[in-house]
């Protein structure tokens, strides 16, 4: 018996990459998928596609960084479906990649707000819904951050990846008496199209850029970067009753890359 089927789930950021193949891999698995994000066509090409393959899911265009819009995307879950099982913040950018002196306040304050805040908006939304039978909360964060640290000009991007490290691992304490479990994976080099919404600024970089250099390659697992469906993987193992003793977990997923 699949003890998945009818378990409802929202994932933010899930249009594509990480977010997609973890929509497509719990639907596969019986759930219901809310599909959060600001793509709203995006989203509703991969709603028709998990219906086609006889799933059900729905597509929400929401700013996750907005309270009022995460508010209202989660009460058009929970009128449709009636519960909240399983939460997948997922959403996230690169942001501005710049030196420090260099980068904008208001650019550090769209990468903190998209990463950071908003997980922890999406999770303080979940949580009433999720009290009286409990569930799984799954926080993507990153390898950068959090255990390497050569992502030259992404400190923004890497305060908001430890942030949400820190926070996921206070929410397991603090939510565990009402048995939501709350993970934090933390992938490495994915093919993903996450650089769509890095800016970087090469001639700046290069006054503090430390040269790195890998003769045999900086994946030592598979020689090339996870797949986003490698990492669904991931999610669906913590999404489900098979990590019922899993919480406050950082869980790596990079083939051995951030031990180099």
């Amino acid at each position: 018996m699949n003890k998945d089927k009818g378990k409802v789930a929202i994932i933010t950021g899930g249009s594509s990459g990480i977010g997609r193949a973890s929509a497509l891999r719990l639907a596969k698995n019986g759930v219901k998928i809310a599909i959060l994000d600001l793509k709203e066509e995006d989203a509703e090409h991969l709603r028709q596609e998990i219906a086609e393959a006889g799933g059900e899911a729905m597509a929400l265009q929401t700013d996750v960084s907005n309270t009022k819009d995460l508010e209202a995307g989660f009460k058009q879950v929970l009128d449709r479906w009636g519960q909240l099982d399983i939460v997948f913040a997922n959403a996230g950018i690169n942001g501005k990649v710049a030196p420090i002196e260099d980068l904008d306040a208001e650019d550090w304050d769209q990468t903190l707000d998209t990463n950071l805040k908003s997980t922890f908006l999406t999770v303080k939304h979940a949580i009433p819904h999720m009290k009286a039978h409990g569930g799984s909360i799954i926080i993507t964060s990153s390898i950068n951050g959090t255990r390497t640290f050569h992502g030259f000009g992404m400190s923004a991007y890497s305060s908001s990846k430890a942030g949400q490290v820190a926070f996921g691992k206070m929410a397991a304490l603090e939510l565990a008496k009402y048995h939501i479990r709350v993970n934090i994976i933390c992938p490495g080099a994915i093919e993903t199209n996450i650089g769509k919404n890095t800016f970087p600024e090469e001639e700046e970089l290069e006054k503090i850029k430390i040269p790195i250099e890998y003769p045999e390659g900086s994946q030592p697992l598979e020689h090339q970067p996870s797949k986003p469906e490698q990492v669904a993987d991931l999610v669906s193992f913590l999404a489900s009753d098979s990590s019922s003793h899993i919480t406050g977990s950082q869980i790596f997923i990079d083939g051995a890359e951030s031990l180099l």
